[in-house]
């Protein structure tokens, strides 16, 4: 019998990682998988805090449990890590991608990017009640009520997606382009893309380490 791929470790969704399946243990809670789910995605969600501003380079960067014991990560690094808590816990799980044109992106991030499309956001889709669900665990609280963006709510039912206006009904995220999910995050794909699509952001390698988003 072939083992489920969305169960197993990866390179990246590294769910076998000791301080994952530690964090899962802690936060799993819940009488049922999609209890434990909604449990897991905020723990994630708000005890991870996002940073933008990270080495694309590195492996780490991308890697759940690197992104656990920084405390701190981007989209594809946080979605790793509750993809990779959630196998912990026996919930099947994904990482999926997307372009988004994010309308209210601050002068500074456009100014190191040079563009408010954002390639490759990444989100998890987790297996609950017979269907897949996606779940985007990227922008903690506090930061969403600093910039009075809506913070996204997961229920285990529904698709928690970037919302497409803010608490002021100003535009905020598109969604561009699909490009699908994968049993482990393709980190040497996305390196090579981002090193064409954003050479300021990608060349300035280690010193895009010492700056925090906020």
């Amino acid at each position: 019998m072939t083992a489920n791929p969305y169960l197993q470790p990866g390179k990246y969704v590294d769910s076998d990682h000791p301080a994952v399946r530690k964090f899962a243990l802690e936060h799993a809670k819940g009488a049922t998988d999609r209890e434990r789910a909604v449990s897991l995605y905020y723990a994630v969600r708000d005890g991870v805090r996002y940073n933008p501003f990270l080495d694309f380079s590195q492996e780490e960067a991308y890697r759940a449990s690197s992104t656990l014991e920084r405390g701190e990560g981007f989209c594809v690094g946080k979605s790793a890590l509750l993809a990779a808590c959630a196998r912990a816990a026996g919930i099947p799980a994904r990482v999926g991608f997307a372009d988004v044109k994010n309308h209210l992106t601050t002068p500074r991030l456009r100014e190191r990017m040079g563009t408010d499309v954002f390639i490759y956001h990444g989100y998890a889709e987790l297996f609950l009640e017979g269907k897949w669900v996606k779940a985007t665990p990227v922008f903690n609280a506090e930061l969403c009520r600093r910039f009075r963006v809506k913070p996204l709510e997961f229920d285990g039912r529904e698709d928690s997606i970037f919302h497409p206006f803010d608490a002021d009904e100003r535009r905020h995220m598109e969604y561009v382009n699909d490009r699908g999910t994968f049993a482990d995050v393709p980190a040497e794909q996305i390196r090579r893309d981002f090193q064409a699509y954003y050479p300021g952001q990608y060349v300035r390698g280690a010193d895009a380490e010492k700056e925090t988003f906020g």
